[in-house]
């Protein structure tokens, strides 16, 4: 029989602190993505001209800023293509966030130069074809946002009643604007959880708290026809998404709301 202290032992090895790894991750091949103490691994905003200060690290976690003066994605230096990637986050009430993934590209927009009567979709798509913002040229009392084109495991306060629209595709768990979760699983705000993403060619799985809440396909027709809808109005982001290229970087989206990241753990599959 086992004597307390080797249970313990067991126990300690089978079970790491948080942002590092147990012995059996290891061996399977993950890599942290986050170590709970500098940006190594990411595209730090802070480097960029001028600074972004969307993201910073707090007791262990990679955290929002609340209104940034550039709000951004924190987006990894490397590129992935078939994953799996786990982590845990934590939202604030009524918040709206995601971990994005085989991001395509990002699109910066001086936000003095928004057009307001055109609208969200049809601006990108102008900042695509024919930019009118650089980062490195805003004024200095500007405010700017950089958005990611990619697919997004959606992560959202849907007890709020911030989800149920379109279908169910912008719900926790989604594939976000193209497909649904099939079930729910996701704690409160406030209370910690565990997320897995898988994708392997286009296929791909969500999960929460153990539980797979959505698979299927990237290039579905249910996919495809999410996109056309969400993009309608931004034919050349619709279609990078539907010809999509098979590797891209992951990134964690601030979307205004108060949310925690740790434990972002990587491998390739």
């Amino acid at each position: 029989m086992k004597t307390p202290i080797l249970i313990a032992v067991a126990c300690l090895s089978a079970w790491a602190a948080d942002n590092t790894l147990t012995p059996a991750e290891k061996q399977a091949g993950y890599k942290l993505l986050f170590d709970g103490h500098t940006m190594n691994g990411w595209r730090n905003p802070a480097s960029e001209k001028p600074p972004g200060d969307s993201w910073a690290i707090e007791d262990g976690c990679l955290i929002t800023t609340p209104k940034p003066r550039i709000s951004e994605d924190l987006i990894t230096s490397e590129s992935y293509g078939d994953f799996e990637l786990k982590f845990d986050w934590r939202i604030s009430a009524r918040g709206n966030t995601g971990v994005k993934y085989r991001l395509q590209r990002t699109i910066f927009m001086d936000n003095s130069k928004v057009d307001r009567k055109a609208g969200f979709e049809a601006t990108l798509e102008r900042e695509v074809t024919a930019p009118v913002s650089d980062r490195a040229k805003m004024a200095p009392n500007a405010t700017g946002q950089a958005y990611s084109v990619s697919y997004e495991f959606q992560l959202i306060d849907d007890s709020s009643g911030m989800g149920g629209r379109d279908g169910g595709v912008h719900d926790v768990g989604a594939l976000y604007a193209m497909i649904p979760p099939r079930t729910k699983a996701s704690r409160p705000p406030g209370e910690w959880n565990s997320g897995r993403v898988v994708v392997k060619g286009d296929h791909f799985e969500h999960w929460i708290n153990g539980v797979m809440v959505l698979e299927g396909s990237l290039n579905s027709d249910q996919a495809h026809a999410g996109t056309a809808k969400r993009w309608a109005n931004a034919p050349t982001i619709r279609d990078i998404l539907i010809h999509a290229k098979p590797a891209g970087p992951v990134s964690l989206q601030h979307h205004g709301a108060a949310v925690w990241f740790k434990n972002l753990k990587i491998r390739a599959l």
